[in-house]
């Protein structure tokens, strides 16, 4: 487990530019110690809004997108296409604009694939999909990811773990089905704590005035059934990056002393 640090921007808009251009470095560098990367995307608007400072980036040109794995934290369990799913969202907002191997892009499955309407399935092909990617140098049924990227909700749910709900208490599976999620749509597949934890990096990003409050119930020491974000860590560096907005609740004690 990885003590969190902090990063806090003035603005969310130089928030995402800053995470966009440190994503690019993790990559590069990756590619250029291994021949390729790992990372694992977010959605909503954190997680759409670094994709898109990252289409807008000069040094995107830097990565070699065809040696790229690219997976999902969770996705809405809808039919392909539909807008609210991440995978759309991201590949409007980044994916379509970059030369990525097909085979390497591992969006989660939709309502109208071959699993039908039936999410623990789905949750399950990933998993297997998880697990065929998964080498002898990685420790258990997942790759393991360069970088991890998670969006924090107002309720401290981070992928589709919510607070008390059974899909954060799994400690096996690497992906599971939820059904019920409090925020429509009620039925996702979301990455396990156990997935989660097996990243090299877990960025969790925090934008918004909105966000303060679960930044600092995560950040307190609170049990991760309760505040899934408090539960995601990982194996070398746990990094939270946060507006001025988000942070505003953090106990100077944590407060980095010295954040662009």
């Amino acid at each position: 487990m990885s003590t969190p640090q902090l990063v806090v921007h003035r603005d969310k808009e130089l928030m995402a530019q800053a995470a966009a251009a440190r994503l690019i470095t993790k990559i590069v560098d990756a590619q250029a110690s291994r021949g390729y990367a790992s990372v694992v995307l977010t959605g909503g608007r954190n997680g759409n809004g670094l994709l898109a400072a990252l289409a807008a980036a000069p040094a995107r040109d830097a990565i070699d997108w065809a040696r790229l794995d690219l997976w999902w934290g969770d996705e809405r369990f809808l039919p392909e296409g539909d807008p609210e799913r991440n995978v759309t969202q991201a590949r409007e907002a980044l994916l379509d604009s970059v030369p990525l191997d097909p085979k390497r892009v591992h969006a989660m499955p939709a309502s109208d694939g071959p699993y039908g309407s039936d999410v623990d399935a789905a949750a399950a092909a990933y998993a297997e999909e998880l697990a065929r990617a998964a080498g002898p140098e990685n420790h258990g049924s997942v790759p393991t990811f360069d970088v991890l990227m998670l969006g924090v909700g107002p309720d401290t749910h981070v992928a589709s773990l919510f607070p008390e709900l059974p899909a954060v208490r799994e400690t096996e599976r690497t992906a599971v089905g939820v059904r019920g999620a409090p925020k429509p749509p009620p039925n996702r597949v979301s990455l396990t704590l156990p997935a989660i934890r097996a990243a090299r990096e877990v960025w969790l990003l925090a934008a918004g005035a909105d966000k303060a409050q679960a930044a600092a119930i995560a950040l307190s020491g609170a049990g991760e059934i309760q505040a899934p974000a408090a539960g995601a860590y990982g194996r070398a560096r746990t990094l939270w990056l946060l507006d001025a907005a988000a942070a505003s609740q953090l106990p100077r004690s944590l407060y980095p002393p010295a954040s662009p």
